[in-house]
């Protein structure tokens, strides 16, 4: 499933910026019509929603069944959810992103929340003050945004096993929002993964490392110390031990490619987090 990002970035102070959000629907068992209950929440946040735009719908089944039947149910469950939207003139992105998953995610011990569909939507906000900027348009680019994450988790195990104290492994497909320290709900998987590792791992001690893009100050580290800070607070609070972690705000000063870099390839790659391997 492709994603397609397209941003126009001036060099100001201030522009026009927002925030990614998301709003799940719910399905009984079987059924690809949404919940009384849902339906009800569903019209409600339609009603009340200003200056959004739908960036992207996943379409998720309970483990009953096969992988290929929920895939099909899942995709169904999408299609009407597209429907409701659209009858109510809610704004759709010409690039939707569509994800369709069958069992292939980490799944609730309720059933009854696997069966949704989860809107992720943008949200224009005041104006504010931006970290990452750039003087340079950003052009569109096509990226496969789940497979990339997919294929960075396989290979996180590997290379924590075969790093020594000292390295540092750079995990580039953890997407924040814009100038957000919000992990985008595509990048979970990556997380998730990060948790098993220092699970398997219980003697191992890091340092993670946030980085941004795009600014060419090198004292402005805020948004890459509350990126750190965001991943620190999910593995602690999902049982880590805080004196096992560690985090740092790098912001821009220690970039892969110059700054402006010339394409958006380059700016994903600088705004990356590295683990940064303490004790072993």
């Amino acid at each position: 499933m492709k994603l397609f990002l397209a941003y126009l970035f001036f060099g100001v102070t201030t522009i026009a910026l927002g925030q990614e959000k998301h709003f799940e629907v719910f399905f009984d068992f079987n059924k690809d019509v949404p919940t009384e209950n849902s339906m009800v929440l569903l019209n409600n946040w339609m009603k009340s929603s200003e200056n959004i735009e739908i960036v992207a719908v996943s379409g998720y089944c309970d483990s009953i069944d096969s992988n290929a039947y929920n895939k099909e149910l899942a995709n169904k469950r999408i299609k009407t959810v597209l429907e409701i939207i659209s009858g109510n003139a809610i704004p759709i992105k010409q690039d939707l992103s569509i994800y369709v998953f069958g069992e292939e995610f980490r799944q609730s011990k309720t059933q009854a929340e696997n069966r949704k569909v989860i809107i992720e939507y943008f949200q224009k906000l005041q104006s504010k003050k931006e970290d990452e900027a750039s003087n340079a348009p950003m052009e569109a680019v096509t990226i496969d945004a789940e497979d990339k994450v997919e294929t960075e988790r396989i290979t996180l195990v590997e290379k924590f096993e075969k790093a020594k104290v000292g390295d540092r492994i750079a995990i580039y497909n953890i997407n924040f929002m814009f100038n957000s320290e919000n992990i985008e709900l595509k990048s979970e998987p990556l997380l998730e993964e990060l948790l098993f590792i220092m699970e398997r791992n219980p003697k191992m001690v890091i340092k993670i490392h946030g980085h941004i893009c795009c600014n060419p100050n090198p004292y402005n580290t805020k948004l890459s110390y509350r990126r750190a800070l965001k991943i620190f607070k999910y593995l602690k609070e999902n049982g880590i031990q805080q004196n096992r972690l560690a985090y740092n705000g790098v912001g821009s000063n220690n970039p892969i490619y110059p700054i402006p870099e010339k394409n958006e390839n380059e700016r994903i790659a600088n705004r990356r987090v590295e683990i940064e391997i303490v004790r072993k």
